[in-house]
């Protein structure tokens, strides 16, 4: 190992059993400050991603996270919330993880380690050049990560690796590296922390911005939402409403006749 394991470092905070809990909190939220400036350094990398991916799903490309553990679960997390938020179908953003569906809520033992199951878990997808395939794991060295970015990488497909030890194997074998270095967590090894937190920002940017540049958003708004409960429906209605300088019960009937912002939107100007 020719890296340095920050994420394996120990904590800047000692006797943690000894602390009382106001204590315990206000330390963890002042490692969690150190958070958003670490992802700020990583934007010119995270730029890069976003405008291959906008290139690639402009063709019909999509987007492919894999991880094990935390990492894989944030991975999924991003992925699923992509169809209700921004009307997309839920085969072009997709999320992978070790040990497949059942390691989602439970621990699959050995399942990080399996180096060419993620490779087998992406050709499951049919799996193509337009495609991007983008690896997560704190450590930057989880064999799942590791073994599918290099399949992916051999096979044309272009690869990015969120992680958070710079140097660290998939930021070196990644044709785009996002390297956020958080420092050591609170509670010693604990990536699920601020390592997590940082993975979940950097991920929240990459299919925001993604979507934006592909024309899912309209202004400020998630115009192609899906209007699955009362809550979004009544966020429609008012998103038209002020689009339009309507009332809301005829902006709700719009919403209703043509099941889309966007579309209401576009029917109400025509």
């Amino acid at each position: 190992m020719d890296y340095k394991k920050i994420t394996e470092t120990p904590s800047n905070h000692e006797n943690l059993e000894l602390m009382d809990t106001q204590t315990i909190l206000q330390k963890m939220n002042e490692e969690d400050q150190k958070v958003a400036t670490a992802v700020k350094k990583t934007i010119p990398q995270v730029t890069k991603l976003v405008d291959e991916l906008a290139k690639r799903f402009e063709m019909g490309g999509r987007l492919f996270y894999i991880g094990a553990g935390t990492s894989g679960r944030l991975g999924i997390l991003d992925a699923s919330e992509i169809p209700p938020t921004f009307g997309m179908p839920h085969e072009r953003v997709i999320g992978l993880i070790a040990g497949g569906d059942t390691a989602i809520r439970k621990a699959v033992e050995n399942a990080e380690d399996a180096t060419k199951q993620a490779w087998v878990d992406l050709m499951a997808h049919g799996i193509t050049k337009n495609d991007v395939v983008v690896g997560i794991a704190a450590s930057g060295s989880t064999p799942y990560v590791v073994g599918g970015l290099e399949d992916a990488k051999k096979n044309g497909i272009l690869t990015a690796a969120i992680t958070n030890n710079p140097g660290a194997p998939i930021a070196r074998i990644a044709d785009i590296p996002i390297e956020i270095n958080v420092g050591p967590e609170f509670l010693t090894g604990s990536t699920r922390m601020k390592s997590g937190t940082s993975q979940k920002l950097v991920l929240n940017m990459i299919s925001t911005a993604l979507m934006i540049k592909i024309g899912r958003v309209k202004g400020n708004k998630m115009v192609n939402m899906q209007l699955s409960n009362d809550k979004l429906v009544d966020r429609g209605t008012r998103y038209i409403m002020e689009d339009l300088g309507i009332e809301y019960l005829d902006a709700e009937k719009l919403l209703k006749k043509y099941g889309s912002v966007k579309l209401a939107v576009e029917a109400g100007r025509g």
